[in-house]
């Protein structure tokens, strides 16, 4: 399970990557280093969307399963498919 403290310092790390990015495009620096440097903030964006659904699922959803309401239920399950779509385009 995700901490916030621990998300929002992985945050942190994706906006200073962003940043360098910046610089290292006003600098005119090589394209394949600036691909890498994308890449990896790109990683760290996907561990933390990773670290969100996985709390998401540990206790959103595994509350409204736990109710008797069958619409809740699948609401949440309408949700984590649209959410699953998005993510796998």
């Amino acid at each position: 399970m995700h901490t916030n403290k621990n998300i929002n310092r992985l945050i942190k790390t994706a906006q200073g990557q962003l940043e360098g990015i910046s610089k290292m495009i006003e600098n005119g620096r090589e394209c394949t280093e600036i691909s890498a440097q994308l890449l990896a903030t790109q990683s760290i964006l996907k561990k933390v969307n990773v670290e969100i659904l996985k709390t998401h699922l540990n206790h959103c959803i595994k509350e409204s399963f736990e109710s008797c309401d069958d619409k809740v239920k699948q609401e949440k399950i309408d949700e984590m498919t649209n959410l699953l779509d998005k993510i796998l385009k």
